[in-house]
Order: structure tokens, then C-alpha cells, then sequence
């Protein structure tokens, strides 16, 4: 393509230097007569001799032939151009799309929420959609075993409306998955409108808290002979939909012990156990394992970063006390303490009528939560008290003893708990399997 344009260039060249030439002879003469005439690439253009009668007509043919290469270079340059525009916009498409992607970058204390976007309640994801649709696929799966293991018991109990109750829910899931099975097809064939995501998403994730509410009151049969305390929170996927909020709120503390069971082999990091905010602070009081980060605890944005060892797939047992006088705290793993420290928000007392939340990390008061922050795992038997906790205290805990005192403040009962967007209830084992 690079020989066309040199090609259509050469006459106009070789006819100046024919011109030249005519001049250089006539000097001399009484009048003279420049004559134009087209030299062959290859020819001596010095040795082209004036034309004769013919040179009008071969004049105008050669200035037909310089139009038409001014034309055809003009159209070249045009088609570039449309090439280069479309190449350009094609480029730009591309790079909007790449920095959708979030940065990881995270700073300590009151600046960690730095390298995140936020993403309340209402919000999209930051996942891609398509990641998206499977959490919410997942999490239908969750429930659909939840209805397996109610058949045995189902076809214990006579009752017609149990088992009304439990075809009516298998429906629903089932349409459900066909919901979204239809929008990963959408994905694929490029046909699904990103503006609609989050209306769409809204309605399945309302229906899948409803559909737990239900079958939650279906296995409340199976809860008749259990002890009000002895059950777990599973929090199977990494989402911002999917938390426990305790009812009671905490009251203006100036000592405080909080002790729970802990299962999960998250990674990096197994997320946000329990968050409490009030108003004007978000971070008033906050257990989070982020990234490779170690589990740290925060009260009033300040941070101490505590040696558990707890991200192995098991069930552990931990503690963390807390005095505002010179801000010292201790923390207990499985009975043992393993680390202690001061000058944790010193003097300051935990402020009351916040809003207490299991399994995220609150931007503000009860909501903003980030998926990225999200607990992924098992919780169990989280009690808080207003003091701090003796060391033979805590191992009566670590220990499933019979003298083991429940949280004064927090006390771990299933009527004090309410769940949402799919996090479900189990009977707790741990204890079982020690005594």
C-alpha cells in the first residue's frame, strides 16, 4: 500500500524537472515558450524534447492525471481518519471498563476505609455481575438444603400444612433459579441492561429474605426441644445483603468483656464478626480480619491488633476484655491468654443507643455495608458483659463449662436475634463435641 501514493507522486516531479530543462535551452532566444511535458520514471530528463503539435492534448491528459492522484489521496486520508476515529473510541470503551476495577489499598485506623468505594445497602456489588448472579445462586442452593433436611422431619409430622407450606416454598426457589438462570444467559448473549441491575437485583434479594423468614418458621418445629442458646449464624457467602442484628443495643460502658465461638477459613481474611456503630461514629466498637491483615479490635477508630491464630476451618473460642481506665485490654484464645496491651482509647466510654450488627462492617448507622468487609464463616454464642472477665471466667467459656455465665449486656439467645438476606440458623455442635 506504501508504493501506490510514491507512484501518483513521481509526475508531478518529473514535470517540473522537464520544466527546468526547457528553460535551461531556451535562454537565449527572443521569446520563449515553456512547454510541460511528462517524463517517463526510468527516462533522462534533461533529453525530452519540446513537444510537438500533440502537447496540448497531453497536457490536459497529464493534468487529468494529477487531479485524479490528488483525489485518490484525499480519500485515503479520509478512510484513515474514519479508521483512527473508530480505533480511538474502541480504546475508550476498553479503558472505562478496566478501571471499574477497585483498588486494594487500605491504610490503619480512622483511614482505612480509604481504598474502597462505597457500597450501602442499595447498591450494586462491586463484583462483576456475572460473580454476583452465583452468590445469589449459592445462596438459593443454602436454602434449597435447608428444605432437604426439613423432609425428614415433615414426613414425621402429619400436619398438611407443613407440608403445604414446604411445596409452596420449593416453588418459589425454583422460580428463583430460573430468574437466575435467565439473566446469566442475558450475560452471555450480551443482552442484559446494566441499568436494570439493581431494581432486579433488589427484588430477588427481598424474595430470598422472605423465603429464609419462611422456612425459618417451618424449622421452628425442630427448635422446640433446643436450648434457646444452643445454635449458630452461617454466613456462607462474601456479600454486603447478609447479617444478623441484634435487637438490644449496648448502654454507655466503661469496661466491657466480649466472648464468642468462631469458625472460618476465609480468605484473605475472615471479614467482620460483629461491628457496633452510633451515631456520628461508625467504628465505636469493631472486631475485623481484613485482607492479610491480623484480627484487630477498634473502639472510637483506635486500633489494637490482637495474636489470634483462629483462620484454620475450626471452631475457636475467643474473648477480648476492655477497661477505658489507660485503655488496656487482654485477649483470650480458646481459654489461653495470648496477648495484652494499653492505651486503647483511653477514657473513653463506649457511647450508648448504637446499633449492634453480626457479620458486617457498618459506614454508617445500621447500613453501608462493604462486601469486602463481610464475615464468612460460623458465629456462635456471642454474649457481651460491662466488665471485665476473670481469667478463670473465660475458660469456663472456652470449656462449655456448666458454670459458664451468660453476657449480662449481650446475652446469646435466638429471640435477641434477627437475620437477613439469607444468613441462616444451625444447631451449635461445638460445645456437644467437648463434654
Amino acid at each position: 500500500m506504501a508504493a501506490g501514493p510514491r507512484s501518483r507522486l513521481l509526475p508531478p516531479l518529473a514535470l517540473l524537472l522537464a520544466l527546468l530543462c526547457l528553460r535551461g535551452r531556451g535562454q537565449g532566444l527572443g521569446q520563449t515558450r515553456f512547454v510541460c511535458t511528462s517524463v517517463p520514471l526510468d527516462g533522462d530528463m534533461c533529453a525530452a524534447s519540446a513537444p510537438g503539435s500533440g502537447s496540448a492534448e497531453e497536457l490536459r491528459s497529464t493534468v487529468l492525471q494529477l487531479r485524479e492522484t490528488v483525489l485518490q489521496q484525499k480519500e485515503t486520508i479520509m478512510n484513515q481518519k474514519d479508521t483512527i476515529r473508530e480505533l480511538t473510541a474502541k480504546l475508550g470503551r476498553c479503558e472505562s471498563q478496566s478501571v471499574l476495577e477497585p483498588g486494594d489499598s487500605k491504610g490503619g485506623g480512622a483511614g482505612r476505609k480509604g481504598g474502597f468505594a462505597k457500597n450501602t445497602m442499595g447498591d450494586l456489588s462491586r463484583a462483576p455481575a456475572a460473580e454476583t448472579l452465583s452468590q445469589l445462586g449459592q445462596t438459593l442452593q443454602s436454602l434449597k438444603t435447608r428444605l432437604e433436611n426439613l423432609e425428614q422431619f415433615s414426613r414425621m409430622n402429619s400436619s398438611s400444612q407443613t407440608n403445604n407450606l414446604k411445596d409452596i416454598l420449593q416453588n418459589k426457589i425454583d422460580d428463583l433459579e430460573k430468574q437466575v438462570l435467565s439473566r446469566v444467559n442475558s450475560l452471555e448473549e450480551g443482552k442484559f441492561n446494566p441499568k436494570n441491575e439493581s431494581e432486579e437485583r433488589g427484588k430477588i434479594e427481598s424474595t430470598l429474605t422472605s423465603l429464609h423468614q419462611r422456612i425459618s418458621d417451618l424449622e421452628k418445629g425442630q427448635k422446640d426441644n433446643r436450648p434457646p442458646d444452643r445454635f449458630q449464624l452461617t454466613f456462607p457467602l462474601r456479600t454486603n445483603y447478609m447479617y444478623a442484628k441484634v435487637k438490644k443495643s449496648l448502654p454507655e460502658m466503661y469496661a466491657f468483656s466480649v466472648c464468642m465461638w468462631i469458625k472460618s477459613n476465609a480468605s484473605p481474611g475472615m471479614g467482620t464478626p460483629f461491628s457496633y456503630a452510633v451515631p456520628g461514629q461508625a467504628n465505636e466498637l469493631v472486631l475485623i480480619e481484613w485482607g492479610n491483615n491480623p484480627m484487630e479490635i477498634l473502639i472510637n477508630d483506635k486500633v489494637a491488633k490482637l495474636p489470634f491464630v483462629i483462620n484454620d476451618g475450626k471452631w475457636h473460642h475467643i474473648c477480648v476484655t476492655w477497661t477505658t481506665r489507660d485503655g488496656v485490654w487482654e485477649a483470650y484464645q480458646d481459654g489461653t491468654q495470648t496477648g495484652n496491651g494499653e492505651n486503647l482509647a483511653p477514657y473513653h466510654p463506649i457511647k450508648p443507643q448504637g446499633v449492634l450488627v453480626l457479620g458486617q462492617e457498618q459506614d454508617t448507622l445500621g447500613g453501608g455495608f462493604d462486601a469486602t468487609q463481610a464475615f464468612v464463616g460460623e458465629l456462635a454464642h456471642f454474649n457481651m458483659w460491662d466488665r471485665k472477665l476473670s481469667p478463670g471466667e473465660v475458660y469456663s467459656l472456652a470449656t462449655c463449662s456448666t458454670r459458664a455465665l451468660a453476657g449480662n449486656v449481650i446475652a446469646w439467645a435466638e429471640a435477641n436475634i434477627d437475620i437477613y438476606g439469607g444468613a441462616t440458623k444451625w444447631t451449635f455442635e461445638a460445645c456437644r463435641q467437648l463434654n
